[in-house]
């Protein structure tokens, strides 16, 4: 079996990648346990403070399983902080949504982010779209993706 060798390059681009993720999900995480929530129960409720949606979807964007997302959303409504109700374009479809007190927690939470609420802060609009069509290349995403 041979073994591949990767640049010196390539193996700092990707540690650094590494790193700007794992800071993410740190910061994130202390700033969920300050509300004795999880990361993952803060990252829906911050979604859902954007808008209400069902299940499947939040599942989509955190890239997880719809039975895991069921069980976050399960925990923030026992908390007061989320609600489920019928989706007005089709009542057969439950949305979850944010109470008042979870739009307040989200807010309490984007708030004490420093790094995590804008980890691109430091790039310029250029910088950032340089970065963006980056990413899509190394996705094999198309750029209307």
């Amino acid at each position: 079996m041979a073994t591949t060798r990767t640049d010196p390059l390539t193996l700092e681009v990707v540690e650094l990648i590494g790193t700007v993720v794992a800071r993410y999900y740190e910061e994130y995480d202390q700033a969920a346990a300050a509300h004795s929530l999880t990361g993952a129960q803060a990252r829906v409720l911050g979604l859902l403070s954007l808008e209400p949606m069902p299940m499947r979807r939040i599942a989509q964007k955190l890239k997880c399983e719809p039975s895991n997302v069921t069980g976050i959303v399960d925990r923030l409504e026992t908390r007061g902080l989320v609600e489920r109700r019928p989706d007005p374009a089709d009542r057969r479809v439950k949305l979850a949504a944010p109470t008042e007190k979870g739009i307040d927690t989200a807010r309490q939470l984007r708030e004490s982010l420093s790094f995590a609420r804008e980890p691109l802060a430091k790039l310029s609009d250029t910088d950032r779209a340089v970065l963006r069509d980056l990413l899509r290349r190394m996705l094999g995403v198309d750029a209307e993706s």
